[in-house]
């Protein structure tokens, strides 16, 4: 063959990182020798991967063809290597999880699933919905577990099990002793709320697309846990899974706005990109989850575990 598998690996390295210098601290070259490489490639084949502009490297048609190829490809030569070498056929997976699924569900199945197959590695990412579905798309995972939709072209979404927000209140605020609250109320209240960008917010934005311009938003935070706090505190009410509330709601910590004007419902979702070769790994990891929440209506129906649980 006219192009070998380290041509290939610096060729992904730099499409990913479109810088040469980030591309050569990934596979552990200098960076003079991974742009050799890549001038290399593309001298045995007189052609061109990426349109240059100063030291950013864009992928140009070719190049965006050649990338899923090249990645499977690596991914499928890894597989052998790990099987010459003696070591499990799952191989290694990289996941990323939007942070409701990462922080509440995905460490604690991660953990389960890697006690039952431990010459398996999972790397686990937990990023807001957009940067989950970009590094998915630019091949950097090879899964990710998101909450709320997917409109990517490339992407591939599969639904995996429904999920609710819920609106919540300190036990002090005066919607807490509500039977419900109405529109006027919740136009009257103060917000404390998830970022844009973040499934949660998606879904909270398109229950109550008439109503934006009026709301109060006082807070928009990127973690549940210090959107509970804030709620907490009494700075305002919060809208975010019912799964991220459930044991506040047991406690007593917070309590729930009952809003049966909304549609806060949505799914929770895993998407790969459409050309990704779908590992062992990523198949068994799939059929676990799938097999997890078979019989389960609702995400904060989950129970895992309490070996898990108790260590997380």
């Amino acid at each position: 063959m006219r192009y070998t598998l380290r041509q290939l690996e610096i060729f992904v390295a730099i499409a990913r990182t479109g810088n040469v210098s980030r591309a050569a601290e990934m596979v552990a070259l200098s960076q003079s020798a991974a742009s050799t490489a890549l001038a290399e490639l593309e001298r045995q084949f007189d052609c061109q991967l990426f349109d240059r502009n100063g030291k950013l490297l864009k992928l140009n048609a070719l190049g965006k063809t050649l990338l899923p190829v090249a990645s499977s490809l690596l991914t499928q030569a890894g597989e052998i290597q790990q099987l010459l070498e003696g070591k499990s056929a799952l191989g290694d997976l990289n996941v990323g999880a939007t942070l409701t699924i990462g922080n509440y569900l995905a460490i604690m199945i991660i953990s389960e699933f890697m006690q039952n197959h431990l010459d398996c590695h999972i790397a686990l990412q937990v990023k807001n919905t957009q940067a989950i579905l970009q590094q998915v798309a630019g091949y950097e995972l090879d899964l990710g577990l998101i909450e709320g939709s997917c409109h990517h072209p490339e992407l591939q979404a599969e639904s995996w099990i429904d999920d609710e927000l819920a609106v919540f209140c300190a036990p002090s605020h005066p919607l807490a002793t509500k039977s419900a609250a109405t529109i006027d109320e919740l136009l009257a209240a103060t917000w404390i709320l998830r970022e844009q960008g973040s499934g949660t917010r998606e879904t909270f934005d398109q229950a109550l697309r008439h109503y934006l311009p009026q709301l109060k938003i006082r807070l928009e935070l990127e973690h549940t846990e210090a959107i509970k706090r804030a709620v907490e505190s009494g700075l305002g009410i919060g809208c975010i899974s019912r799964l991220a509330v459930r044991d506040a709601f047991k406690r007593g910590s917070l309590v729930e706005i009952k809003t049966p004007m909304l549609d806060l419902r949505r799914q929770f979702m895993f998407v790969w990109h459409k050309n990704r070769y779908q590992t062992p790994a990523m198949i068994a990891f799939l059929d676990y989850c799938r097999t997890l929440t078979a019989n389960i209506k609702r995400s904060d129906e989950i129970r895992l575990t309490s070996s898990i649980t108790s260590s997380v």
